[in-house]
């Protein structure tokens, strides 16, 4: 680059984090807009496995693998499928021998802690929600507007805001459409001492009973924290249909129990044990293939490109990788315009790839054979 680019990374997840840490590494100095008013506004959600070639890829390129190494829990890389009677069918351990082999867990919180606590300070800017952004004309420079009446100017500004991104919409007009699959989610405090039969049904990691278009879903965080997902094949509004108010936990509870009439006491406790209420939600994702034509000065990485379901694994390892390879792409190249087409030359086929096999999983996993199909995929030889 010949003079330094002014760079706008919207959103503070792990794709736009990665990609502000390793920007910085190079001597650019990106700034993180998020509209969270702090790094702790909001609960940042369960576990992540991150793969040798996506998400420890980036953090390698971060700088950060050995402070990864340190959190993660290769113990919760354990994958479990039971039967709607509570019957173990499937139980795969992890490696034991190598910290760095398979996929190993760390939680969402202790991630961005971590890529937050690498970057230099003021780096993100808490409080901005971003309105709207436009064009100047002038070879890619765009006007950010934020809700409380600032404006910043960026030569390139970078996607990074999630599943209802407003960058998108200079790119595409695509929109998330429900995949048809509801999650509710719910969770266990100190499993391992106020509800060990769950815990000891869950296990070190994540947990699977699927059956008949449901499902169950436990997977272990650190802390003794299990979190929940209640997953039904159901309409968007099942709710709203049921006129069921999602505030209130017993009734929430009741109904739940009722989609699941026929599943085991054993599973069934992970609808009557938990120690939080009980939070709604619909699974989205963009279309499938997703793509847009280059657009000077302003890219997508993460939801905000590929919006997949979560049965691909690879979300927020794929949105890691996006960052990485759009960090070095600004840093090979002589020009913005340059390094955002290197960058979309490869993220675009990545995701068309990733999305489709997401769309699959999500179908053979809330499915009438959904058991079956799980246990031959669990089980099929290399």
């Amino acid at each position: 680059m010949t003079t330094t680019p002014r760079i706008a990374i919207i959103g503070a997840g792990p794709g736009g984090l990665v990609c502000a840490r390793i920007l910085q590494q190079h001597g650019l100095t990106p700034v993180v807009y998020d509209l969270d008013a702090s790094p702790t506004a909001r609960n940042q959600g369960g576990t992540l496995d991150m793969h040798p070639d996506s998400g420890q890829n980036a953090l390698r390129a971060a700088g950060l693998l050995n402070e990864f190494l340190t959190l993660a829990r290769p113990e919760g890389q354990q994958l479990r499928l039971v039967g709607r009677d509570g019957r173990v069918l499937f139980d795969a351990a992890p490696p034991e021998a190598d910290p760095e082999a398979g996929n190993p867990e760390i939680d969402r919180g202790q991630l961005r802690g971590l890529l937050l606590d690498s970057l230099k300070p003021d780096t993100v800017r808490w409080g901005h929600q971003l309105t709207r952004v436009a064009s100047l004309g002038d070879g890619g420079t765009h006007r950010l507007h934020f809700i409380d009446g600032t404006t910043v100017e960026a030569d390139l500004v970078i996607g990074a805001d999630g599943a209802w991104s407003k960058v998108r919409r200079l790119l595409s007009d695509a929109v998330p459409v429900y995949t048809g699959v509801t999650f509710v989610e719910a969770g266990l405090d100190d499993a391992d001492t106020r509800h060990p039969q769950l815990a000891d049904l869950a296990g070190d990691g994540t947990m699977l009973a699927l059956d008949n278009n449901q499902g169950v879903i436990a997977q272990r965080s650190s802390g003794g924290h299990i979190r929940i997902y209640l997953g039904m094949r159901t309409d968007e509004d099942w709710h709203r249909q049921a006129a069921l108010d999602l505030t209130d936990a017993t009734a929430v509870r009741e109904a739940l129990l009722q989609e699941f009439t026929g599943w085991s006491p054993e599973l069934l406790g992970f609808i009557t044990d938990t120690d939080t209420g009980y939070i709604n939600r619909p699974l989205y994702a963009l279309p499938v293939p997703h793509t847009w034509h280059h657009t000077p000065g302003v890219t997508l990485l993460g939801d905000a490109a590929h919006l997949m379901s979560p049965f691909s694994g690879q979300g927020a390892n794929l949105a890691m990788l996006d960052g990485a390879d759009l960090a070095r792409a600004v840093i090979r190249h002589h020009t913005i315009d340059d390094a955002i087409t290197a960058y979309e030359d490869v993220l675009l086929p990545r995701s068309v790839e990733a999305a489709e096999g997401a769309a699959e999983g999500i179908d053979g996993a809330f499915a009438p054979d959904s058991a079956d199909q799980t246990l031959a995929h669990m089980t099929q030889r290399p």
